[in-house]
């Protein structure tokens, strides 16, 4: 049977930094001074310095969130016009990660998608590959709303793609602007979801050339009675995330059960890219697993520098294992349903 490997991935965040004007943005929405001390000591700890946002300044050169700004208004964009936004900058932002690609993108055969925080029809995929001026037989999917684990099954779709046609050479693409979904929220609870989040694209080649790294089996579970604990609601006002703080828990305790982490550890793991979803999640992945407290240092310097970008945030911390040698290493991804979504790899 052929085998797949990504040959190289190229990423991209915008230009503005909105880590800090969201601090402020909440503090200034938390009336209990209590409650405020306990924000601000979560952020201390939350191991992010920086978050990327695609939306423009403020007139002023401030924040979105400052007068005259996306967010600086009265009443806050309705879900359309949030998503005629994400038409126009899902698609650019898309381009500059496939652009940062060393890779030789001559005779693209598929093109695969993911992401969660936009709808377009013709979708994102159609646009990309119109503007990077694809043939128009070329095959494309789309793996929507998956959230954080959907670069795990983009991939896993390549490789599929690559086994079963040897002389495939598949676009893989992911890109997720999680800052045009703010709303209002005066709860701890919901900020503490918020400070996660910024904007990012990812792109990677997938074929059968055998350099980069290869990708290995796929493995899924999704954890029962789970389903509340991770979701999204589409609302008038755009999407409305819930992350229960119960998630890191249920995570350390299904990745500590004997099975679970037996299929995931076995035969030894040297490198792990494991998804940033917070510090608190890599935390429990860590000690669940009893790794080596350097083993996840890719996943949290991914969270510092940038944050959690939903899909994107995986392939952010795959592109660093690249020119180092390895036999086995595991990438894993938490989302909706909670469900766990990852493969194994190696040095090519």
């Amino acid at each position: 049977m052929a085998e797949a490997f990504i040959n190289a991935i190229g990423t991209a965040v915008p230009d503005q930094d909105i880590h800090q004007p969201f601090l402020d943005w909440a503090l200034a929405r938390i009336a209990d001074p209590r409650h405020a001390r306990l924000f601000e000591r979560m952020v201390a700890r939350s191991g992010l310095e920086h978050r990327w946002s695609v939306l423009p300044s403020a007139p002023n050169g401030g924040s979105p969130a400052e007068p005259g700004g996306f967010y600086g208004r009265e009443t806050l964009p309705g879900t359309a016009e949030r998503m005629r936004f994400y038409g126009e900058a899902a698609p650019a932002l898309a381009l500059r990660a496939i652009d940062a690609l060393d890779g030789d993108l001559s005779g693209i055969t598929h093109l695969v998608v993911a992401s969660c925080t936009g709808f377009v029809a013709p979708g994102v995929d159609q646009i990309i590959a119109r503007r990077l001026g694809l043939s128009p037989s070329v095959e494309r999917l789309l793996v929507g709303y998956m959230g954080c684990y959907a670069a795990s099954v983009a991939l896993r779709s390549a490789r599929h793609i690559v086994r079963s046609d040897p002389a495939a050479r598949v676009l893989v693409v992911t890109v997720e602007l999680c800052s045009l979904h703010l709303h209002e929220m005066d709860e701890i609870e919901p900020m503490l979801a918020g400070l996660q989040f910024g904007d990012g694209s990812a792109a990677a080649l997938v074929t059968g050339d055998p350099h980069g790294l290869r990708l290995g089996t796929p493995f899924s579970a999704t954890l029962p009675e789970s389903n509340e604990l991770i979701r999204w609601d589409i609302t008038d006002k755009g999407f409305v995330m819930h992350l229960s703080g119960e998630v890191p828990g249920r995570i350390g305790a299904a990745l500590a059960e004997p099975d679970m982490r037996e299929a995931i550890v076995n035969g030894g793991v040297e490198e792990w890219g494991v998804h940033a979803g917070g510090r608190s999640i890599l935390d429990a992945v860590e000690n669940a697993l009893q790794l080596p407290p350097d083993s996840l240092d890719d996943s949290r310097a991914v969270l510092r520098a940038f944050g959690n970008m939903s899909s994107s945030t995986l392939m952010f911390v795959l592109q660093r294992k690249f020119g180092r040698q390895f036999d086995a290493g595991v990438a894993i991804a938490f989302g909706p349903g909670l469900a766990a979504e990852g493969f194994r790899f190696a040095s090519a």
